[in-house]
């Protein structure tokens, strides 16, 4: 492999404890590989019809990348604060608008791995495998790691 800047684990990361389990993974396994490691966040604003003329505005009355990115912080700082390798390994933070799998998939173009829970935020408590999880292991441009955590509750 080239330089360390060449060597990328992406990390799909949307607040949930499976998604810092993911993330507390992908540290270490970019400690190993002198990796950096990209904590990408996707979100999508919710749009309703305002008048026929207007067509569609944002209904979120607030700033939605301001507390995405509140909770992307807080995510990877509680992440750093118990990895063994924190001090040591770059992150960088990326928010993007969109779907989670393409955008999780787009981001992890030319990266050394893609990093995701084996669940999110969604609301069936008894799979498995989350739908962004199971999207992206059958479409992932790069190895793919699906961490599972074990978690009963998030």
């Amino acid at each position: 492999m080239g330089e360390k800047a060449d060597r990328r684990i992406v990390v799909g990361v949307e607040g949930s404890g499976y998604a810092r389990e993911a993330l507390i993974w992908a540290i270490e396994e970019a400690h190993h590989r002198s990796a950096t490691v990209e904590v990408v966040t996707c979100f999508s604003p919710t749009y309703v019809p305002a008048a026929p003329d207007l067509g569609y505005v944002p209904m979120d009355s607030f700033d939605l990348a301001t507390e995405v990115e509140k909770m992307q912080n807080e995510v990877v700082e509680s992440a750093l604060a118990v990895s063994d390798y924190g001090d040591r390994i770059e992150i960088q933070r990326t928010l993007k608008k969109g779907r989670p799998a393409d955008t999780l998939m787009t981001a992890a173009q030319g990266a050394t791995m893609l990093v995701v829970g084996n669940r999110g935020r969604g609301g069936f408590a008894g799979l498995r495998l989350g739908s962004v999880s199971q999207a992206i292991a059958h479409h992932s441009p790069c190895p793919l790691v699906i961490v599972r955590s074990g978690l009963e509750t998030d």
